[in-house]
C-alpha cells in the first residue's frame, strides 16, 4: 500500500513538472538554491559576529599588568660574574680532576698541551687546556660532560673526532677546555 502511495506521488510529480514551463521550474529551483543558502550562511554569519565582539572585547581590554621582575644591576651581575671563576691557585688541581674523570670514564688521556694566559679588559686569568684522548665516541662525550659538570669555569671550546676505519670502536678525539679564574681572594684581616 506505501509503495503504490509512493509511486502515484512520483507520478502526480511528473505531470506536474511536465505540465510546468522551464522557466517557472528554473524560478522554483532558484528560489529553494536560495533559501538553502540563507539557511547555512545565517548561522555561519552569526557566529562571525559573536568571533569579532570577542575580538573587540579583548582589544578594549587593558592587557594583563606585566610581572615586575627584580632586574639586577650591573655591578651585581659582574660581581656575580667574578664570583662564579675559579681560583688560579688550584688549576693544577683541576688538571688532576680531568685525568681522574677519564680514567672514570674509561678514556686513554695522553699527555696535554696547557697554555695560561691573562685577559686585561676582564680581568680574568684563562687556562687553555689541548687534550687528546682515545675512547669511544660515547665515552669522549660522557668525559666532556662530566669534566665540564665537575668544573664549573670550564668552557668546552673545541672538540674534534677521528676514526681510522668506519669499523673501528675507537676514535681519536682533540677537546679543547678552557678554565676562567681569578686570582685567589684577598683574606681581609
Amino acid at each position: 500500500m506505501k509503495r503504490l502511495e509512493v509511486s502515484s506521488l512520483a507520478l502526480r510529480l511528473r505531470l506536474a513538472l511536465r505540465a510546468t514551463s522551464p522557466v517557472l521550474l528554473a524560478a522554483l529551483l532558484l528560489g529553494a538554491s536560495g533559501i538553502a543558502a540563507l539557511a547555512w550562511l545565517v548561522p555561519a554569519r552569526e557566529a562571525l559576529e559573536a568571533e569579532r565582539e570577542l575580538a573587540r572585547r579583548a582589544a578594549a581590554a587593558p592587557p594583563p599588568a606585566p610581572r615586575a621582575e627584580p632586574v639586577a644591576s650591573a655591578d651585581a651581575n659582574l660581581a656575580l660574574f667574578y664570583a662564579s671563576l675559579g681560583e688560579k691557585r688550584v688549576a693544577e688541581r683541576q688538571v688532576r680532576t680531568l685525568f681522574d674523570i677519564a680514567a672514570k670514564t674509561g678514556l686513554t688521556l695522553r699527555q696535554g698541551e696547557y697554555k695560561s694566559g691573562y685577559d686585561r679588559n676582564g680581568k680574568l686569568h684563562t687556562y687553555q687546556i689541548n687534550l687528546p684522548v682515545q675512547g669511544s665516541y660515547g665515552q669522549v662525550w660522557r668525559f666532556a660532560l662530566l669534566a665540564l659538570r665537575a668544573i664549573p669555569f670550564a668552557s668546552l671550546d673545541d672538540i674534534s673526532f677521528k676514526r681510522d676505519s668506519i669499523g673501528q670502536a675507537q676514535v681519536d678525539a682533540r677537546l679543547r677546555l678552557t678554565l676562567y679564574m681569578a686570582d685567589a681572594p684577598e683574606v681581609q684581616r
